[in-house]
């Protein structure tokens, strides 16, 4: 499989309704001045929202590679695009710390730069999935309708959240790291940016392919708008809320952040009341998940033996990688064992391929995984208010000839 990078005029045009001034280590000049972003400049993506923009690949496409080209990875955002100019931007960082401060983004780009290459994947990932016949006796579950394309895998650069706590000076009864974006989000009556937080302990990882990055580039390219320009956070292991585009300000505090998309969202909840929000903490850590990505749902196969191919991601935990993964066309009676391909690597998905033997009474494909962390994708999940973290067995329905 090829890894494929987005050429650096691809990456222009992709700016998504952003005009981009100033220079980012010689890499943005006057030419992304020149760019008027096309109305949908991602052909590769499924919009399920244009206003904002919300858009997943198809799954036959993702697979292509192990690490994820720019214009095929997943777009998730809750407010349009917000215009903003190099020269004129700056990170402030504020709170529990001896030395508040801000910095532009010649500052950041005068640190040490770190690569890593992440996935991320979005909570609501296949949340379609909750408004299936199997919860038939629970409310829908609104948001967006996502299949199981929310999910990258993208090699980022940018320095380290814990080099600049350090240079601030975070005291010592600080327990919690906010993010704040610089998007305008309608919310009730009031505009909010979009948030997120993190424990301080998450936030001080300076080794490994853990240690959150304050990232500049994706895929060896300036972010795209729709990717977070000029900066955004990269939290390795969590979930794709708390790695917040678009970042304007960090606040130590000592408390999570209060937020809406901390304290009222990106919980587990199977109601809805304030008790209920009050008693749920927020998400962090994605879980265990896979999916089939070849054939397509609703194919038409002919009897006999077939080849499957897909995406696996252990747990987000440290040293957590892919342990078995097996694939039934029998309902669950037999099972045969997938083969993990590509790269193996912390923090990052695996690709898999099969051949499974189906049949006239074949129709659905079952997909199940474990890790080495103890994750393991059970057969059914509880339903909950908002979609999140749907990771039960994969089901693909196909017609058997």
């Amino acid at each position: 499989m090829n890894n494929l990078l987005p050429s650096r005029r691809e990456v222009l045009l992709s700016s998504g309704g952003v005009l981009v001034a100033g220079s980012l280590k010689g890499t943005v000049d006057a030419l992304s001045q020149e760019v008027t972003a096309a109305k949908n400049p991602h052909k590769d993506l499924m919009f399920r929202t244009t206003d904002p923009r919300n858009g997943e690949p198809e799954l036959t496409k993702l697979v292509n590679s192990w690490q994820t080209p720019t214009e095929l990875f997943y777009v998730r955002s809750h407010a349009p695009n917000p215009e903003i100019e190099v020269d004129q931007f700056r990170l402030s960082v504020e709170g529990l710390v001896r030395r508040p401060g801000t910095f532009s983004m010649a500052d950041l780009m005068k640190m040490p730069s770190h690569l890593t290459t992440a996935t991320l994947t979005c909570a609501g990932n296949r949340r379609s999935e909750y408004n299936s016949k199997e919860y038939q006796n629970v409310p829908k579950v609104s948001g967006v309708q996502w299949e199981a394309g929310t999910i990258g895998n993208a090699t980022w650069e940018g320095c380290q959240l814990a080099a600049i706590l350090k240079r601030v000076e975070v005291l010592e009864n600080a327990k919690h790291v906010w993010f704040e974006g610089l998007d305008q989000i309608q919310k009730n009556s009031s505009i909010i940016g979009f948030g997120g937080s993190i424990p301080l302990e998450k936030a001080l990882v300076d080794n490994g392919p853990g240690a959150p990055l304050l990232a500049h580039q994706m895929n060896g390219q300036p972010l795209t708008a729709d990717h977070g320009f000029p900066l955004r956070m990269v939290v390795p292991g969590y979930i794709g809320a708390r790695s917040v585009k678009w970042l304007g300000k960090i606040v130590v505090s000592d408390r999570p952040s209060p937020n809406h998309y901390v304290a009222n969202a990106y919980k587990i909840v199977t109601k809805t009341d304030p008790l209920d929000w009050a008693e749920s903490g927020p998400i962090y850590r994605f879980p265990i998940n896979a999916a089939i990505c070849t054939p397509k749902s609703g194919s038409r196969l002919s009897a006999g033996a077939i080849e499957l191919t897909g995406y696996a991601l252990p747990t987000g935990r440290s040293h957590s990688q892919i342990k078995d993964l097996m694939i039934s066309a029998d309902g669950g009676r037999g099972w045969t064992r997938g083969k993990l391909i590509g790269k193996k690597q912390d923090f990052c998905w695996q690709l898999w391929t099969a051949n499974v033997q189906v049949n006239s009474k074949t129709t659905e494909l079952l997909l199940r995984a474990t890790d080495s962390s103890g994750g393991l994708m059970p057969a059914r999940i509880p339903w909950n208010a908002k979609g999140y973290l749907r990771n039960s067995w994969y089901r693909l329905p196909v017609e058997v000839s």
